[in-house]
């Protein structure tokens, strides 16, 4: 497990909004939503027994009713899939790396010729245990669902959250959302 350095508590002290209220730029939730900006920081792992699939053209890479949401203020949920609901054998390991403040390290896979399609975190903080060896999809890159309806990219090309038209807004990536945080 890894242990917070100095550098990793201050990129977690960066942030101005944690959930704890509605930012006034925040797009108000009706019935049934949730405004990303009522996430919290640090984030919230729950679990999501909803049906989320991927797919690369119609192969299918992962089915599962046992997904993990991570949900953290600003973005919209990443769905983390256990590993026995993914085909693995139709992702290739890179030597691709990315480390978050909160989670911890994580190495990126390709899917046939989609480079960087998914992630996932193997070596995490102590309270990001739970996502360990579970695997997450860009839904830029791939075609994601949940529950049947089509997930649309987080705004960034960085960043894996998944819009339905559960979440509300502003999401981190849009243009201008930098002095957000």
């Amino acid at each position: 497990m890894l242990q917070a350095t100095t550098e990793v508590l201050a990129a977690r002290a960066k942030w101005r909004y944690r959930g704890e209220e509605l930012p006034r730029f925040a797009i108000e939730p009706r019935a049934g939503q949730e405004s990303v900006w009522n996430y919290p920081r640090p984030p919230r792992i729950e679990a999501d027994r909803r049906r989320v699939c991927i797919r690369r053209g119609e192969a299918l890479i992962a089915d599962t009713d046992a997904a993990l949401r991570v949900l953290e203020t600003a973005s919209p949920p990443t769905f983390y899939v256990p590993p026995k609901d993914v085909a693995t054998h139709l992702l290739q390991r890179t030597r691709r790396v990315s480390q978050c403040e909160w989670k911890g390290v994580a190495v990126e896979f390709d899917c046939g010729d989609v480079a960087g399609a998914a992630w996932a975190y193997l070596d995490t903080y102590p309270e990001f245990s739970a996502i360990a060896g579970y695997y997450a999809f860009y839904p830029a890159k791939l075609h994601c669902r949940v529950d049947g309806e089509p997930v649309q990219p987080q705004p960034g090309g960085y960043y894996g959250g998944w819009i339905t038209a559960e979440v509300v807004g502003p999401f981190k990536g849009e243009p201008g959302s930098m002095p957000w945080w």
